[in-house]
C-alpha cells in the first residue's frame, strides 16, 4: 500500500494520550494532512478457555467502549482545529501490530507517554519499544508534561546531528516540520561523543586545541546543514557546536521547543527499549515532544547530502 499524507494518534483515553490528540492535531493543522484516530482492543486469553469463543457480546462492548475513547479524542482534535479532517481506525487484535502496519502507510505516528512509567496504557518494553524501534516512519512520544501551550505552539525544532546517515535522514525531517510550522530551526551538534573521542586520541585536552577542535565540528555542521538549507531557504537556522553530552546540549536546547528531532542508530525488541542511550535518555527527559527518526531502508543506497 502507497504511503498517505496523514497524521495518525494512537489513542487510550489516558491523559497522556489526550495531550497527545492535541500535539497532532495542531501538527495535522499546520502541515495540512488530515488526522487519524486510532486505538485497538483485544479478548483477554482466559475468555478463550476450554477452547469456547467468547460470546459477540464482549466483543461488541469492547468496541463500543474503544469507540467512546475515539469520539472523546475526536472532540479535542476538533475543538483545537474546527476545520481539521479527522478519521478514525478501531482493530482488534495487538495495538504493536496495527501501529506498525499503519507506518509503512502514514506521514508520522504520534504516542502519548506518562514520561518514566512508559507510554500510557502500554508495557515500555513491547508496545513503546517496537513501535519507537521498528516503525517505518517517523514516531513522535508526547508526554503526560509537554501540554501544548501559546509558547511552545510557536518555539523552535531543535534537531541533533552527529554526521551519520540516520542524522542526515533527522535533519531532513526537522526542515520539513520547520518549514510547515514557519518556525527557527536550531541544530545542534556536539563534540564529546564517542565518535568524536576517537579522533582526540592524540590532543591534549588543553584549552586552546579545543577551539581548533570546534572549528572543524562547525565546519562538518554547516557541510551537513547546506543541502536541507538551500532546499528551504525560508526556514531561520541557529546552529549551536558545543563541548557537552548530546541528551544535556539537546535537553537544554529543547527548552521552549515545539519538537526534538533525533535519529536512533539502536535496534529496539519487544523484550526492552533498546534504542541508542541518548534516544533513550531524552524519550524520559526532554522538555519537549521528541520525534526520533530510524534509519530509512534506502539510506545505505543514498550518497551523503
Amino acid at each position: 500500500m502507497s504511503r498517505q499524507d496523514v497524521i495518525v494518534v494512537a489513542v487510550d483515553g489516558s491523559d497522556a494520550s489526550k495531550v497527545a490528540v492535541t500535539w497532532a492535531a495542531n501538527t495535522a493543522l499546520k502541515r495540512g494532512v488530515p488526522l487519524r484516530l486510532v486505538s485497538a482492543y483485544s479478548m483477554p486469553q482466559f475468555l478463550y478457555a476450554e477452547g469456547m469463543l467468547p460470546p459477540q457480546e464482549l466483543y461488541d462492548d469492547l468496541e463500543s467502549e474503544t469507540m467512546e475513547k475515539i469520539e472523546e479524542a475526536r472532540k479535542i482534535a476538533l475543538d483545537f482545529a474546527p476545520e481539521l479532517e479527522v478519521t478514525h481506525q478501531i482493530e482488534e487484535g495487538s495495538p504493536i501490530d496495527l501501529l506498525l502496519d499503519l507506518s509503512a502507510q502514514c506521514t508520522m505516528i504520534v504516542m502519548g507517554s506518562r514520561g518514566l512509567g512508559g507510554l500510557s496504557g502500554m508495557v515500555m518494553g513491547s508496545v513503546s519499544a517496537a513501535v519507537v524501534s521498528h516503525a517505518e516512519c517517523p514516531v513522535v512520544v508526547v508526554r503526560e508534561d509537554n501540554i501544548l501551550t501559546e509558547a511552545t505552539k510557536y518555539g523552535p525544532v531543535v534537531v541533533g546531528v552527529d554526521g551519520s546517515n540516520v542524522s542526515q535522514r533527522a535533519v531532513e525531517f526537522a526542515f520539513i516540520e520547520a518549514a510547515a510550522r514557519k518556525s527557527k530551526l536550531i541544530a545542534v551538534h556536539t563534540w564529546m561523543d564517542m565518535q568524536v573521542q576517537s579522533s582526540l586520541a592524540g590532543l591534549a585536552a588543553a584549552q586552546q586545541q579545543w577551539q581548533v577542535v570546534e572549528d572543524e565540528q562547525r565546519r562538518m555542521l554547516s557541510d551537513r546543514l547546506a543541502y536541507w538549507e538551500s532546499k528551504y531557504p525560508e526556514v531561520e537556522v541557529e546552529k549551536i557546536v558545543t563541548r557537552d553530552r548530546p541528551v544535556r546540549a539537546l535537553g537544554d536546547a529543547a527548552e521552549g521547543a515545539q519538537l526534538l528531532v533525533v535519529g536512533s542508530h539502536g535496534r529496539g525488541g519487544f523484550k526492552g527499549m533498546l534504542l541508542g542511550s541518548t534516544s533513550r535518555a531524552l524519550l524520559q527527559a526532554a522538555p519537549c515532544p521528541m520525534m526520533v527518526v530510524r534509519p530509512d531502508s534506502e539510506d545505505k543506497k543514498k550518497p551523503k547530502k
